[in-house]
């Protein structure tokens, strides 16, 4: 898996193929049989190194700050994904949920020792990964263009409004993914908590 890694990293997924891995290797390709059925067996292990394993897991307590931990824990995905840029699109096809479950159950037990009401668990669980996937590959696939560059280079003459927006903004990039991470989770708490004053209203 790690010699996998090092063929993505340095010369592309496209790159990647068995017999390719074998000559990385020093053996022959028939012999990667004896470890992984095939490339897809190789290529869904190197998905769940890059998005779990690697992923360093915050030292953080329950509490009633619980949406840092997801902060922190969603910046180390990001970090741990685009470590390895070209290996992000792997994510799409080669990582399903199913590997990921003790992931869930640990971020499930965080949530109930922090106090979060346990309808919320898998709203919170499902849309960080949606979240965190799908902002992380977005910004993987795209050229690096710089801690500020959130968007290519434009004329202000023809975009005077975004131009100004940009400006404007003093985030960089790793900012603003936290951010986007940090308004989703207290979002959730917030509308809760909403719908229940509502309803007691109402009541």
């Amino acid at each position: 898996m790690q010699a996998s890694i090092e063929i993505i990293d340095s010369e592309g997924l496209d790159a990647f193929s068995l017999p390719r891995l074998a000559s990385h290797m020093g053996v022959r390709a028939p012999s990667l049989y004896h470890h992984f059925s095939d490339k897809n067996e190789i290529l869904t292990a190197i998905a769940r190194h890059v998005a779990g394993k690697s992923v360093i897991k915050p030292r953080r307590a329950p509490g009633p700050d619980w949406p840092e931990y997801f902060v922190t824990l969603a910046l180390n995905f990001r970090q741990s994904v685009l470590r390895h840029r070209n290996a992000a699109p792997i994510l799409v096809e080669h990582l399903p949920r199913e590997t990921l479950v003790n992931s869930f159950e640990d971020a499930a037990r965080f949530l109930g020792a922090s106090g979060v009401p346990i309808r919320l668990h898998v709203r919170i669980l499902d849309g960080i990964e949606t979240l965190c996937i799908g902002a992380v590959l977005a910004e993987a696939v795209r050229n690096p263009r710089g801690r500020h560059a959130l968007f290519p280079d434009i004329d202000a003459t023809e975009y005077p409004h975004l131009a100004e927006a940009l400006a404007a903004n003093e985030l960089t990039v790793k900012e603003m993914f936290a951010e986007r991470v940090r308004s989703f989770l207290y979002g959730v708490v917030l509308e809760d908590e909403n719908r229940a004053g509502i309803d007691e209203a109402s009541a």
